[in-house]
């Protein structure tokens, strides 16, 4: 069964894109813990991300490296923070979070729950420093 990313990558259901490649997709955490949080995902539906092949891994990281810079620059802050985790969702992709402070890139505390409005705000935002 597709993941929801690959769902989102096939247009069969919406998503946020910020940014986008043959193999990679970058899009907008609908609740993120921060405001700006991308998830960046490869395209190939791979569960784990030490799974992927060398040159998929080096690829998705190059690519993240390239969206976290549009982010910073479109959400000012201290730093980018990475965070792989992938229990929630059985497709390799990697957290960027605008952050100023550890607490910005907690997972445990509540979601956020912004209005599609922001999220296409946002999206723009970080699209226009691409």
């Amino acid at each position: 069964m597709a993941s929801i990313f690959t769902k989102i990558i096939n247009r069969e259901i919406p998503g946020h894109i910020v940014a986008e490649t043959d193999e990679y997709i970058a899009i907008l955490d609908i609740m993120p813990v921060a405001l700006g949080h991308v998830l960046v995902i490869p395209k190939k539906e791979v569960d784990y991300i030490f799974d992927l092949d060398d040159a998929t891994y080096q690829g998705l990281q190059a690519f993240a490296k390239k969206v976290a810079t549009a982010l910073k620059k479109a959400m000012p802050c201290k730093r980018i923070g990475v965070a792989v985790i992938g229990l929630e969702v059985p497709h390799t992709h990697i957290h960027l979070v605008p952050m100023n402070t550890m607490d910005d890139i907690s997972f445990t505390k509540p979601k956020l729950k912004p209005s599609q409005e922001k999220l296409v705000e946002i999206a723009e935002k970080i699209k226009s420093q691409l």
